[in-house]
This record gives C-alpha cells, structure tokens and sequence, in this order.
C-alpha cells in the first residue's frame, strides 16, 4: 500500500440476487483482506447445509439473510490494496431495504453497480443508479457480473453495458469503468481471467485505485454544526465534528443563522495528547471562544468569507420510504447534520420516474416514489446546496420518530436570505418624528399604508396601481406608485435578476414603501415580488397594521396569453433565464388581506373594487 495513501470509502449497489456479496467475498479474499480461518469456515458451514461453497456467506452476516438469500442491512467492511486502504459498504438490493441502501452510499466517495449479464439492467437497477447520483456520487464503475451464465459473450456484454450508459448518460452520470466479471471463481477481481481475453481492461481492483479519492473535505469551506456546549472549569466549549474545511486557533467564526461572530481561543480534542492549533475535516472536536456567545445545537461554523446559505424555504429532491404518502401541506421533522427542524411542505412538483426520468404532476407521493418538492422551515435555516457541499446538503425527513424520507438540497431559483436578514450598520438609533402619525391622518383625511400589489408578470398589477392612483388622487387621498420598471430605472439599476437580487430589490422597495406610509400618503406597490419571506420583511418594514398585501390572482395561462412584453416568449424560447411562473418559483400569499383576479373583469371593475377596500379601512370616519 503506497504510505500516506487516502482510504476511499465505495458502496456496492445493485439489483438482488445479482451477485454483490459474493463479489465483496471474492473481493476480500483475492486482496488477502480475510482474517485467518474465514474461508475454512465458511467452506464448513456449506458442508454442513450440503451446498456448495458460497462467497455471499463471508458477508451475510445475519442468520435470515442466509435463510432468505438476500442482504438486509449495510455492512461495513474495511480491505486494502497495494495502493490504498477502503471501507467497502455492502448495500442492499431488495427494495424492501432500499432505506438501508440510501444510508449506506450517503456516506460513499464512489460506487460499484452490480449488475446479472443474464438478467441485464433491471428496474431496481435503475432506482439504485437514480439514487447514487441522487446523492450525488459521480465516481461509478459498473459491473456485469455472472459472465459465465452467457459464456463471457462479447456480444451480450457490449449489450448491457450500452443499456446501462445510455441510462446513466440520461441522469448527467458517465461511469468510469464498465467491466465483465465472474464474482464466483475470481475473474477481473484482483487479475485477469483467461476465459475473457477479448477484454482488455482494468480489473475491479485496478479500477477501484485509479478513482480518485473524494476532492480533499478539508480544501472545501468550513463547516461545522454544533452537536452541544458543555462547561468545563469556567469554560465553555463548544463541541462538534467538522464536515468540511479546517479551522486554527485565531480563525474568526461565523455561527449561523444568528451570524454572530468570535474567534477561536483554544481547541480540544480527545484523540491527542496534545491540545492540537488546527483541526480539519473528519476531526471531532471542541473550541473554546473569545466571547460568550449563546450558540445551540444545530447551529453551523463557518468563514465569514464562506458562510452557508440562510432560508426558510428550498427545493429538494426527496425518496419517500414511508407507506403512508407524503402530502401537500405536511409537516415533518426536518434532521440536517444536528439541526432538527419542522418543515412543512409548501409544493409538490413533480414525481420523478426513475425508469423514464419523465416528470408527472401529483398531489401526493407514494412509497419509494422520487419527488421534486418545496419544503418551508418555521425559522431561517443554515444550508448548503447538496451539489456544493453534499454533507450540509442532505437531510433526513422523520414522522413519529421514524425516517420516512430523505433528500437533497437545491436553491435553484431561490434566494440566499443571507443578505436581507444581515444589519451591517452599527451606532445608529431610529429618530422619532415631531409630527406623528395621527396628526398626517387628520391633515389627510386618511391614514397612511401600504398596498402591496403582488401576481404574475402579465397579471395586471401596474395597470390597476396606475389607474387607482390617478382615481385615489381625485378623491383627495395623497398617494404614490412604486413601479417595478421606474424602481429599477433608478434606486435599484445596480440590481439584476438573480434570486438574491430579487430579494434585495423587494427588501429596499418594502422599506422605501414603509417611509411613505409614515409620511401619511398611501403607497401603492406593483411588484411580483415571488417571495413569500420577501414580503413578510416587507409587512415587517411597515408600521404594525399599514400592510395590505393584495394578490392579484390572474392565473398563468391568461398572463402568458397577455404576454404585454413578449417575456414569457423570451422565457419559453431559453432567451431570458430564471423568469417567474416558467423557471423561477411564485409563492402565492396564504393570507392576503384582498384578492382580485382581472382574468374576467375589466380594469375599471377591478379598480372599483379596489377603491371601495381603501375607503373602508383607509378613510377616516367622521
């Protein structure tokens, strides 16, 4: 073994009865990896069931897995080749076990597909692969097992191998080796067989070695969530395992979501004998800090300079393992590292085919059925995008303290809330006016507020903003319209349209609005401000009670056949990316303070309905 070589961490995964425990069995054996007596065992036990010898029973490990000939949990076993050391996850291909499977290749750098070259690619196979690259291993070597059930046939070989890439190609994973093996009697294990001359490539433990080890967790950011605090002598540590990146004494911290900060004093372990300056991915550590800061469990280490994204809502893409469905509007147990979290499902996507990859639309999701949802945390959450930084990207969904599901993270079309929720400014006290607001309203005839206009591109928000300021304005009302296009045009032109500029485009809007309304005009907003949380720190912003927030519920179809400025024609031919209702999610509000829908009225309808909502909970009564 070359010294200082990384161990690698590989999980077999594949269709039942395809051979994966006898390949493991020969695995072991052929690298001298078996302690001594295993192989004499094992031929004894065969002996005594009058059977012949079977490679499977060096992993069985349970009695009804030699009874029923399948395995049932993940089982770790570690082996070593002349070039590096390995942990070797045997996971189980029977979808009734499929959750022991999803834990086992959670925590893999790269996979071995087992795969029957009489059988070919089965559905399972295919759900095995889904999920490998669900959980975003991309180091797949495939193996076509049993060769000698079709007399090591180049033929069918070329065939299962086409069937297999092709659906691995369908999924963005490209396997790095495929190669013909008889797991039984050794051939293409650790050498070359000589019953398969045509084949001229890598064994499987030559494979296994050219795949590089995982990219180094300790090049990648920070990322430590806290497991406790404990108070030793006067001293509070806080204590936890490092996911990713490393840490020395003197590094400034960032705990989020609180996004306090504080330096490292000191670093504790329990593994050395003494007290280390620096730790790093894998390390199970405790620091003590310059401050005393309140931190809780589940809270997340960082760099400032790379902190995790900050939300309360992301996509995910979720295996549900549960016979009871996963519905709309449910609310789970959300464990992510140590943070444990109620989310609520706000959107069921699509249910994802694992064998067609073809996308259906459906309330609900059933037993080992892949989903593309939107989950909403109660409380802003610390996260990372599984496809930047898996560890911190993955979660687990529970119900009655059981696991019934457990997914991915992506923010596509999301903002990092980050920057809205973050007060850099220091020293400053809000000044109070000498002309309150009751003094503005009796001037005025009317209180001050905001009514926010939020909808879909197209559904007519700044044609009725427009029409009833100039109607307001007759009537007395001192009133104002903030516009989405003039805002743009001026205080926010250095903004473009990513979803975190989205978000700060709303946030500055919500503020401006809320000066308004405290000057006492009523400030009519035309935004589609698409996100929910957006709005909320907008209502926020304003005086308790001056928000009405007001869904203009046209639906998409009539706002797609309006189209005033060819958008969503842009959007629909890949001309403008991220847009709203296409691309980029809408989160219709929950509780609006008043809808309106212009897909069947006219303008001067809509605004009279508008008009009569204002003089009833805006005019003074005299």
């Amino acid at each position: 073994m070359t010294p200082g070589a990384e161990s690698l961490a590989v999980v077999i995964v594949g269709h039942v009865d395809h051979g994966k425990s006898t390949l493991i069995g020969r695995l072991l054996n052929d690298t001298q990896s078996l302690p001594d007596g295993k192989v004499a065992a094992v031929k004894a036990m065969c002996d005594r069931r009058g059977m012949p010898f079977e490679w499977a029973f060096v992993m069985d490990s349970f009695q009804a897995e030699r009874d029923q000939g399948i395995t049932i949990d993940s089982t770790q076993i570690r082996f070593s080749t002349k070039q590096r050391k390995y942990l070797i996850i045997d996971a189980p291909g029977h979808r009734e076990f499929i959750k022991n499977m999803i834990t086992g290749a959670a925590s893999a750098d790269a996979a071995v597909l087992v795969i029957d070259a009489a059988e070919g690619v089965q559905r399972e196979t295919r759900r095995h692969a889904y999920l490998l690259h669900l959980l975003g291993i991309r180091q797949v070597c495939v193996v076509v097992n049993k060769m000698d059930a079709v007399d090591f046939s180049r033929r069918r070989f070329d065939e299962v191998s086409e069937d297999i890439a092709a659906y691995l190609d369908s999924i963005g994973v490209e396997p790095s080796f495929v190669l013909p093996v008889c797991a039984r009697d050794g051939d293409n294990i650790e050498t070359a067989g000589d019953r398969c001359q045509w084949y001229q490539g890598l064994t499987l433990t030559g494979a296994l070695d050219s795949f590089a080890p995982s990219v180094s967790s300790t090049t990648k950011p920070l990322r430590l969530p806290v497991q406790d605090v404990y108070k030793f002598d006067d001293r509070r540590i806080v204590a936890g395992r490092i996911e990713s990146g490393a840490l020395s004494i003197g590094d400034a911290l960032l705990f989020s979501p609180s996004n306090k900060t504080a330096r490292v004093v000191t670093i504790e372990s329990w593994k050395t004998p003494e007290a280390p300056r620096t730790a790093q991915a894998g390390s199970s550590i405790g620091i003590t800090l310059d401050d005393d800061l309140f931190i809780e469990r589940g809270d997340l280490i960082s760099h400032e300079t790379e902190a995790p994204i900050e939300t309360d809502v992301f996509r995910a893409r979720v295996f549900w393992l549960a016979d009871e469905t996963l519905a709309l509007g449910a609310t789970y147990r959300m464990k992510l590292a140590t943070l444990e979290v109620p989310v609520t499902v706000q959107e069921i996507s699509s249910i994802v085919d694992t064998e067609t990859l073809d996308h259906r639309a459906s309330g609900s999701v059933g037993r080992h059925q892949v989903a593309e949802v939107v989950l909403r945390a109660r409380r802003i959450l610390a996260l990372d995008d599984a496809n930047n930084l898996p560890r911190t990207g993955r979660f687990a969904l529970v119900q009655n303290h059981r696991i019934v599901g457990g997914g991915t993270i992506s923010m596509a079309g999301y903002a990092d809330q980050r920057g809205a929720i973050t007060q850099r400014a220091t020293n400053v006290a809000r000044v109070e006016h000498r002309v309150d607001a009751d003094e503005r309203a009796s001037r005025a005839g009317h209180r001050g507020g905001v009514i926010w206009l939020t909808g879909l591109s197209g559904s007519g928000k700044s044609t009725l903003a427009l029409e009833l300021e100039r109607r307001l304005f007759e009537r007395g009302y001192q009133v104002y319209v903030l516009d989405g296009d003039n805002i743009r045009l001026g205080l926010n032109a250095d903004l473009g349209f990513s979803p975190e500029e989205r978000s700060e485009n709303i946030r500055r809007i919500g503020e401006v609005a809320a000066l308004f309304s405290r000057a006492g005009f009523i400030a009519l907003t035309a935004f589609i401000s698409p996100y929910r949380s957006d709005r909320e720190r907008a209502r926020r912003a304003a005086a308790e009670g001056t928000f009405h927030e007001i869904f203009v519920a046209t639906d998409l179809a009539t706002c797609e056949a309006r189209d005033p400025k060819g958008l969503y024609k842009k959007a629909r031919a890949g001309e403008i990316d991220d847009f709203t209702g296409i691309d980029a999610p809408y989160e219709a509000p929950e509780n609006p303070e008043f809808v309106v829908d212009t897909s069947g009225a006219t303008v001067e309808a809509s605004v009279d309905t508008l008009i009569a909502y204002i003089a009833e909970n805006f005019t003074l009564r005299t």
